[in-house]
């Protein structure tokens, strides 16, 4: 179906997926079953078919490899590297996305997969840690435009659920009084009547929810959080 006159490279994708335990930032990696780099870890992703875009190629490799369904994946950047792959000159297009922890399993050419706390990544196939880091980097640029609780963080939390959410993301410590102050002025977030979250031996602290109109407005319209 296709020729071509001139030398070419393989395309593929690669997806920096992350998710929050409440306290960290994770990744989710594959365990590479097959050469090259077989037993190291790697982000999820594959070869593009002839017959499907570079988005459902993502999509694809990262339900294949993982048995995570992620619809919504965000194109950041290409990488394309001379030598980047040792089995011939390939570009890959990578995407992230922000969710929920889920269970995940390996799958297809992923011996494994697993989540991987953010500050303790094992050494990672290709230039993989470089695409995460460039990941990270659209993730700290976003998050002053762009809320993202609304994808990381349970439907009901605390504002130091919220807090520790940014912390995770920024690598900062924010003053906590500031911090809700800020939140509570945005008018992201509505407050759960009769209900409080009970921590291990501390007082009661209310519970919120956002308010999704106005996620949305925000998501739409665009804004800036600052602290």
């Amino acid at each position: 179906m296709y020729s071509y006159q001139y030398p070419h490279p393989a395309v593929t994708t690669d997806c920096v997926v992350f998710a929050f335990d409440g306290r960290r930032l994770k990744v989710l990696l594959i365990e590479r079953g097959i050469q090259p780099f077989k037993g190291k870890h790697a982000l999820p992703g594959g070869f593009v078919r002839l017959n499907e875009s570079v988005d459902e190629c993502a999509v694809r490799e990262l339900r294949e490899e993982t048995g995570l369904l992620v619809e919504r994946l965000e194109q950041f950047h290409t990488f394309g590297a001379v030598g980047r792959d040792p089995r011939e000159r390939v570009i890959t297009v990578a995407y992230f996305a922000l969710v929920k922890p889920e269970r995940v399993s390996g799958g297809d050419d992923a011996a494994a997969a697993a989540w991987f706390a953010l500050d303790e990544l094992p050494s990672l196939a290709f230039d993989h840690r470089e695409i995460v880091d460039a990941a990270l980097t659209c993730l700290r640029e976003d998050i002053h435009f762009h809320p993202i609780g609304f994808e990381l963080l349970p439907e009901i939390f605390t504002l130091t659920d919220l807090q520790r959410l940014y912390e995770a993301v920024l690598g900062v410590s924010f003053d906590r009084r500031n911090f809700d102050r800020k939140i509570l002025k945005s008018g992201l977030v509505i407050r759960v009547d009769g209900q409080m979250a009970h921590g291990n031996g501390g007082r009661p602290a209310a519970v919120y929810r956002f308010d999704a109109q106005r996620y949305n407005e925000f998501k739409r319209d665009g804004f800036r959080l600052e602290f």
